[in-house]
């Protein structure tokens, strides 16, 4: 059918909400087969990545743990060293 013929008969700001209910339409029938399957991929992957970034903080703060420990027994030996050269 002709869309004049349709305002003819059925008038303009009839056609127009016909029209903007199909866009609606469309709108959610694309984004429930497109964009929700990706969107789940993206929540699987971030999820992913969020537990790879805890599992290298865990792993810093364990290197700093032991820089800690490798920076005190210098200082513990430098400090015995210092005793031991002086008179």
């Amino acid at each position: 059918m002709d869309i004049v013929a349709l305002i003819d008969s059925y008038g303009f700001p009839a056609v127009a909400c016909g029209g903007l209910g199909y866009f609606i339409y469309f709108i959610w029938k694309y984004i429930g087969e497109h964009i929700e399957p990706e969107l789940e991929t993206m929540h699987f992957a971030l999820i992913k990545v969020i537990d790879q970034v805890r599992m290298l903080d865990q792993d810093l703060i364990r290197l700093q743990q032991k820089v800690n420990v490798v920076l005190e027994y210098r200082r513990i030996s430098r400090e015995k060293n210092e005793k031991d050269t002086t008179p």
